[in-house]
Order: structure tokens, then C-alpha cells, then sequence
């Protein structure tokens, strides 16, 4: 009779530890690592198990640095564009606690191993080579490409990083508060934005498939003809020489530069007769912005830092 009863109880035991191994498995599985509960995300390369609530996040590009601060999170490393340049400022002071772990271009596999991150967040486009190694270290997630799906990207990230609905929420702040800015301005799409960046060996002109162009999209404000690129298969940028700078001309113009040598190009270039000739700049409608937050940022945050730039600048002449 004992028996009997002792068989009773281990059967009902296994019953209960295989429906508590069943619903682990419904949502998401434990990790084999021991990090606890997983989720499947899929992302550019596949299909990774990520943990429920990750801890230790190493991020290869320079948008996964400004979701996890628009998410309220820190990376424990992160590769940067480059590295004697350090962490982009407008980060804040927390995000230079991250250790670096090379470059866009070429990550530090055994920096990043060395943290002993529970995920890491790159992008196709840039590090596809790193791939498999990556995924060896840790959970790997990445994006398709860069720029022109900046809002995809994040929201990718931010379902990797378990915060979806957050991120969302988020998202549907910043389009709100860019078509409200557009709305103050009357009619934004007969204001010409021009947007030119000064790179180290080129000019570009920015179209309307770059991160900034997207923004400016965002509001409804308008861009000159030839910077829509309309005859060109990748509309986020094409160079412009110096000797045709003065085509660069519209009702506002921003200007960025990566790093120092093109900053010292652009000085000297925007120091120049042709330059001059730009009504904007006649009328005192040219302005210096943050390369890091105009064109690398490539975020939430970073866009919303230029519709500050864009209210700043733009809401006066909208008033004249």
C-alpha cells in the first residue's frame, strides 16, 4: 500500500516538473548557458535565442549606442567609429564607462569576449564577416543595413533588448513630435533644407535616405531638387566637388564634418569665395551642426536632438 502510494507521488512529481519544462518552452526555453529564460529573435542573419532580460550588452555600431541610451540602458562595451575619437558626446558621461572593443569595421573579438556579454548588437552591413565568431561569444542580433532603416533597426534592437513595447512607445513620440514641428512651420515643404557633410577626403550632399534626410522627411520640410538624388539607386548621399559647392544652396543650410581633417576642409572651403555666393549664407541662414548627432547618431534620441536644431534655427524664419 505504501508503494503503491510512494509510485502515485513520483508519477504526479514528473507530471508536474514536464508541464513546468513545457511552459518554460512556450515562452522561449531555458538558456543552456544558465542565463535563464531566452527569447527567439529574428534578425539579418538568422535566428538568435537572446536572453528574457539581458545584462551585459556589447554594441558594433554607433545606432545600437543611441537606442540603448533612448531605452535608458548602458552597454558594457561598444565599438566606435573611431576609437581616438572616443564616445560620442551627446551619450553623457555613463556611456564612457563601456569599454572599447575596436572598430566599426574591424571589432575586437577578444575584447568582447572578454566581458562576457549575454548579447551583442551589430550590424549586417559592417561586421557579416564577424559573424560566426560573434555568435560563439554570445547571443548575436543584427541589422540588416544602416541609415535609410534606422526605425526597423531599432525596434529590432529594441525587441533584442526586451524592450519592445518601450521602444515603440518611443518611436511614436518622436514621429508625433516631428509632424508638430512641421505643423508649427506653416508649410514646411516649401522651406528648402540643403544638408552637406564634409568628410575627410569628400563632400557629400545628404538625400532623403539618410538618417537626417529621413528626419527632415519626418517634418514635412521640403529639400532642394538636386539633393533628392532622384536619379541615383542610393539616395542617402553623393559627393559634391568643391568647385560645385555653390549648388548646395537652399533656404537653410546644415553643415557637419567628421572628425578634424574635415573640419579643416571645411573651413577652408566654406571660407571661399564660391561658398559666399550661397543666399543662405548671404542671408545668414548656414549653420555648423553636430556630425555626431546629425549623421552618426542614427537614433531616437540623436533625431530628436535635431528637432531641437530644426526649432532652434528654422521656427523664426517660419515667423517672418
Amino acid at each position: 500500500m505504501k508503494l503503491h502510494r510512494i509510485g502515485r507521488r513520483i508519477a504526479t512529481g514528473l507530471a508536474a516538473v514536464t508541464a513546468a519544462g513545457l511552459a518554460l518552452t512556450a515562452c522561449g526555453g531555458g538558456d543552456p548557458a544558465g542565463q535563464g529564460p531566452t527569447r527567439t529573435v529574428r534578425h539579418a542573419m538568422g535566428e538568435a535565442r537572446v536572453p528574457a532580460t539581458p545584462k551585459r550588452v556589447v554594441v558594433l555600431d554607433t545606432d545600437k549606442l543611441d537606442t540603448m541610451l533612448t531605452l535608458g540602458m548602458t552597454p558594457v562595451g561598444a565599438a566606435l567609429p573611431d576609437q581616438a575619437a572616443g564616445m560620442p558626446r551627446y551619450l553623457g558621461a555613463g556611456f564612457a564607462r563601456a569599454k572599447s572593443v575596436g572598430t566599426l569595421q574591424e571589432p575586437d573579438v577578444e575584447a568582447i569576449a572578454a566581458l562576457k556579454p549575454d548579447l551583442i548588437l551589430g550590424s549586417k552591413f559592417r561586421q557579416e564577416k564577424f559573424y560566426n565568431e560573434l555568435s560563439k561569444v554570445a547571443p548575436t542580433v543584427f541589422t540588416e543595413k544602416i541609415g535609410v532603416t534606422w526605425k526597423q533597426n531599432f525596434l529590432l534592437d529594441a525587441e533584442a533588448l526586451g524592450r519592445k513595447a518601450e521602444g515603440e512607445a518611443k518611436l511614436r513620440a518622436y514621429e508625433e513630435r516631428a509632424g508638430k514641428l512641421g505643423a508649427r512651420l506653416g508649410d514646411p515643404a516649401a522651406m528648402k533644407i540643403s544638408l552637406i557633410r564634409f568628410m575627410p577626403d569628400e563632400i557629400r550632399q545628404y538625400g532623403p535616405d539618410s538618417f537626417a534626410g529621413i528626419v527632415l522627411r519626418d517634418t514635412g520640410l521640403g529639400r532642394p531638387e538636386g539633393q533628392l538624388l532622384k536619379d541615383k539607386a542610393d539616395r542617402r548621399f553623393a559627393p559634391l566637388s568643391p568647385e560645385r559647392v555653390d549648388e548646395a544652396d537652399g533656404d537653410f543650410v546644415f553643415v557637419a564634418a567628421y572628425g578634424e581633417k574635415a573640419a579643416q576642409e571645411q573651413a577652408k572651403v566654406t571660407g571661399g569665395p564660391l561658398w559666399r555666393k550661397l543666399t543662405a549664407v548671404r542671408d545668414g541662414h548656414a549653420q555648423v551642426v553636430d556630425d555626431e548627432i546629425w549623421m552618426t547618431g542614427i537614433g531616437v534620441t540623436a533625431a530628436g536632438k535635431i528637432l531641437d536644431d530644426l526649432d532652434r534655427y528654422l521656427t523664426p524664419l517660419a515667423k517672418k
